[in-house]
């Protein structure tokens, strides 16, 4: 018994000692890791810091310069374009709007008179009458 516990055992051990074995790769030198660093550096793929987290990758352009500009122009005009905090969020044009005021005026009129318009917490939610 004593003898077959002991070989298997040496058994399992060359067994584990040949896996971790082929699991091992070459290590690189230090050209190697040099030229790998360069790389990607050159791809975009290496950051430094917390301000490059993640790193940007490079995407590739379907569109021309001159699209750009065209669909940039027509933001503007539409008034989905904006410029710092002031400007944020867009406001929408009165091109957009449909109803008057006068129109929006007489449906709040409405809802107040049916009881679908409330104005603070102590008349949440709208008591149906």
């Amino acid at each position: 018994m004593k003898t077959l516990t002991t070989t298997l055992l040496l058994s399992l051990a060359l067994v584990g000692f040949g896996a971790q074995a082929a699991g091992v790769e070459q290590a690189k030198s230090s050209a190697q890791v040099a030229t790998e660093l360069q790389q990607a550096k050159a791809s975009g793929q290496y950051t430094f810091g917390e301000l490059d987290y993640p790193p940007a990758l490079p995407q590739a352009a379907s569109l021309s310069a001159q699209e750009v500009q065209a669909q940039l122009q027509q933001a503007k005009i539409s008034g989905q374009y904006t410029f710092g905090e002031l400007q944020y969020p867009p406001v929408a044009t009165a091109a957009s709007s449909v109803k008057t005021r006068a129109e929006v005026q007489a449906e709040l009129a409405q809802a107040k008179a049916s009881g679908q318009y409330t104005f603070g917490e102590l008349e949440y939610p709208p008591i149906s009458r």
